[in-house]
């Protein structure tokens, strides 16, 4: 870390209203929710514009003795993942201050990206930090105020990992107290267990019908011994591969694996990350890989033939260039656009939407949508997203949203 400076539905949308509708009403609900002097723009459109219009068409021919029954056509998911929440010092106060007096409240710092987060099919968030009712803390030994969760769920995510280098700040007592505190606002979450049989349980959640399981491991504890060995998922590549399996023995047509890797501040993928990629990326139990934690963005690139997402930088952080590269206000929304064929799944293109932490207000700005809304600095957006898409990239099956700013 840098210093300061039993499988569920997930219900994204009523009505079967299509996904235009859904994005729209999400950003309804955040200019409705957040207040203050300064609105939210209306930034759904270019949120469904994002999503993928792709169809299909399968079926089986008729014969001349008797028509065979119609295949089913491939469903087509849009996952959301994203880099970290890092919750310094400056990031919970900000919260407090929001409250106003009615303790913590950070949904409003994420108010710009919700259309985004609520507009896909499964909502993926990365907890970087621990969460207990014990006074809060910063960097280096984070604890982080349990309304985080909260606002998690008000963002739109259905579903958050938990293995990251800190997530032993706060001792097995700790990773606990995260535990519920999501389970209190209904996020289904894994990387850190409170118990051996909690570690035994993919994760696996339902979304169009289809069972989609997430796993999470980190490389590191920052030095702090486990526990128990259950207490959080270290990145082995056989336990990886043993759970992949597991989670496709319990019914998983999707298997996502989050990873929490790398050197801190390096944009290229150390050794170990691509040693562990060429592995997972070898399996047919595994469909996408993801990952962060060196907070900075890293590429979109292929290994074996298959998307990797390699580190999606900063989501919510209070790092900025007064103590680290200027990248760590970057970060992106990766959007996994998976087609499910049965028991077979792939991920046929990711986009991603480059964000940009504002301070000292600390909000997370989509960068497109922050310079059509004169809501920072142009030539500090223009910055960001130019730092942003060298790194992740464009090219086959990758692409930034918006592809190319005005």
């Amino acid at each position: 870390m840098s210093p300061p400076c039993r499988p569920r539905h997930v219900r994204r949308r009523c009505g079967g209203a299509p996904a235009g509708t859904a994005v729209a009403a999400a950003a309804a609900i955040a200019l409705a929710g957040c207040g203050g002097a300064e609105r939210a723009p209306a930034i759904a459109a270019t949120a469904a514009a994002a999503r993928s219009a792709v169809t299909s068409t399968a079926g089986a021919p008729a014969t001349a003795a008797k028509a065979a029954s119609p295949r089913p056509r491939p469903v087509r998911l849009t996952i959301e993942a994203n880099g970290d929440l890092l919750i310094h010092s400056p990031i919970w106060q900000r919260a407090q201050q929001l409250a106003k007096g009615h303790g913590y409240d950070f949904a409003p710092l994420l108010r710009y990206i919700r259309p985004y987060v609520a507009g896909a099919d499964l909502g993926i968030c990365h907890v970087e930090t621990p969460m207990t009712s014990a006074p809060p803390t910063g960097y280096p030994v984070f604890n982080t105020p349990p309304a985080l969760a909260r606002s998690i769920r008000r963002t739109g995510w259905d579903v958050c990992d938990t293995a990251s280098n800190h997530s032993l700040d706060q001792g097995q007592a700790g990773i606990a107290a995260t535990g519920r505190a999501l389970d209190a606002a209904g996020i289904r979450h894994t990387g850190s267990f409170s118990s051996a049989a909690a570690r035994q349980r993919p994760l696996i959640v339902t979304a169009k019908g289809v069972k989609v399981a997430f796993l999470a491991y980190t490389e590191m504890t920052n030095g702090i011994p486990l526990p128990h060995p259950w207490s959080v998922n270290l990145a082995h590549a056989p336990r990886i591969l043993a759970d992949a399996r597991a989670a496709r023995r319990a019914g998983a047509q999707v298997v996502i694996v989050n990873m929490h890797w790398g050197e801190e501040n390096q944009s290229t993928p150390s050794p170990s990350e691509r040693r562990l990629a060429d592995v997972l990326t070898r399996s047919d139990a595994i469909t996408a890989v993801i990952g962060q934690h060196v907070h900075v963005v890293q590429p979109i690139a292929r290994v074996n033939g298959r998307l990797v997402v390699f580190g999606e930088g900063n989501l919510l952080s209070n790092e900025t260039s007064a103590c680290c590269p200027a990248a760590s206000q970057d970060g992106l929304l990766a959007r996994l656009h998976v087609s499910v064929d049965g028991r077979r799944s792939a991920v046929t293109a990711i986009d991603y939407v480059p964000v940009w932490v504002r301070h000292p207000d600390e909000t997370v700005l989509p960068v497109g949508d922050a310079l059509a809304h004169h809501l920072a600095d142009a030539a500090t957006l223009r910055a960001s997203y130019r730092r942003t898409v060298s790194v992740a990239g464009r090219g086959r099956g990758v692409a930034p949203v918006p592809r190319q700013l005005p």
